[in-house]
């Protein structure tokens, strides 16, 4: 056990329960944000709906985060990426499923990550092996949460990949592929509940913000 993380054991997750304390494991500021902001969303549920996420709320971590589709396959192709997390891939991200950011070989880790988060309804946070282009290994953290869709449980899923990389850096030799090194999965209840920040509602013009909007919905965290 390392820096709050459970390593993997014979190449597989351990889906072992986070309780409270501390920030779950979660090493970063960016994914603490994200987490934060969820945990207040939800109330007495596993998870919010799609529909309460306000971008003004979240706009400090906007950029690294992102919302994809749950769908039959559980490939899990995003609707919304934020730009640094684009650039940290070197390509948009339209269209192309969570599970084809890991590498081939390894593929079998992210399909046990989605199926954790949906099925455990609680959310998990990762330590990752990224590969970039040029050969480098690159230490990111994402977590990955359940979100609500018209009710529906296994709909969407709310997350960001965050890097102590400078922003500078992010672009220059993007991410090939990826692999898992750690997984914890987050249960919390009322008495661990964090503090969230609600916003008002923005025009819909300010939404865009940081985020790269996909074709087949509305602009902004509105697209369904």
């Amino acid at each position: 056990k390392r820096d709050g993380f459970v390593p993997l054991r014979d190449g597989r997750p351990d889906t072992r329960i986070a309780g409270g304390g501390g920030g779950h494991g979660m090493k970063l500021a960016t994914t603490r944000a994200l987490f934060a902001y969820w945990d207040g969303l939800r109330g007495e549920r596993t998870a919010p709906e799609r529909a309460e996420i306000e971008p003004a709320a979240i706009r400090h971590v906007l950029a690294d985060t992102f919302v994809v589709e749950v769908d039959s396959a559980r490939h899990c192709p995003f609707r919304l990426a934020g730009t640094r997390l684009c650039a940290l891939f070197g390509r948009e991200l339209k269209g192309v499923g969570l599970c084809d950011l890991w590498a081939p070989d390894r593929r079998h880790e992210a399909t046990s990550l989605i199926g954790t988060v949906l099925d455990e309804r609680a959310g998990a946070v990762c330590g990752l092996a990224a590969t970039t282009a040029a050969g480098e290994v690159l230490e990111l953290e994402m977590i990955l949460l359940p979100l609500r869709h018209g009710g529906r449980t296994h709909a969407r899923m709310l997350g960001c990949v965050a890097s102590a990389l400078p922003p500078a850096r992010l672009g220059l030799d993007p991410v090939a592929r990826l692999g898992l090194r750690s997984m914890r999965v987050i249960r919390t209840d009322t008495s661990d509940r964090l503090p969230v920040s609600r916003a008002p509602v923005v025009p819909e013009g300010l939404r865009r913000g940081p985020f790269r909007v996909f074709d087949g919905g509305r602009s902004g965290l509105t697209t369904k």
